[in-house]
């Protein structure tokens, strides 16, 4: 292209063509700076997700922990359950051998005392009247009762316990007069401090 230049007319300065450093401070700011700006944020994101993560793995890993633990705890109350099982069989075979027991004391009880009332005589003869009448016992429990039963073979062999001494008690100390009883209508008794 060819440029005519007249050598009368002033020339227009437009300046550098390349923009320098300051301006570009002023206007639009560098890919450089944008770049740094993105890549913090993503550390920080990173760096929050890293954390979220190990605290996300520890509460599993204690998550677990209590599942294995529940799993232990059924297998231990199935132990329990067994073992409680156990005892109350033991117990009920104990209650039903003590029930069989007792039920052949009263058995034999029972066979005593009608073999007693068959031996008695019912007719009042006179030969017999003279005959000595078994003593009655009085036992307290029926255990007694069955072990005195046994001992005894015949009717007249069969001896009385001897019966406790009554003890007399003590007469109780007299009331403190500092103290009034006062007696309600349900029974109750009630003592109220005197001034």
């Amino acid at each position: 292209m060819t440029m005519i230049s007249d050598p009368d007319m002033p020339a227009i300065d437009i300046g550098p063509a390349t923009h320098t450093e300051e301006q570009a401070a002023v206007g639009k700011p560098s890919n450089a700076r944008m770049i740094g700006v993105v890549a913090a944020g993503a550390l920080l994101i990173t760096a929050v997700n890293i954390t979220a993560a190990v605290y996300f793995y520890r509460g599993i890993n204690d998550l677990r922990l209590v599942e294995r633990r529940l799993e232990q705890l059924g297998s231990f109350e199935q132990r329990i359950a067994a073992r409680l099982d156990t005892v109350n069989n033991g117990f009920q075979s104990r209650f039903e051998k003590l029930d069989g027991q007792l039920q052949g004391s009263f058995n034999e009880v029972k066979g005593s005392i009608a073999r007693l009332e068959q031996e008695l005589p019912l007719d009042s003869d006179d030969d017999m009247s003279s005959a000595a009448e078994p003593s009655v016992i009085t036992t307290s429990t029926m255990a007694e009762a069955a072990t005195d039963l046994e001992e005894a073979t015949e009717p007249g062999i069969v001896e009385a316990p001897r019966l406790p001494k009554k003890r007399i008690a003590a007469a109780p100390p007299p009331p403190n007069p500092s103290y009034q009883r006062i007696v309600q209508p349900d029974g109750k008794v009630h003592y109220k401090k005197t001034n």
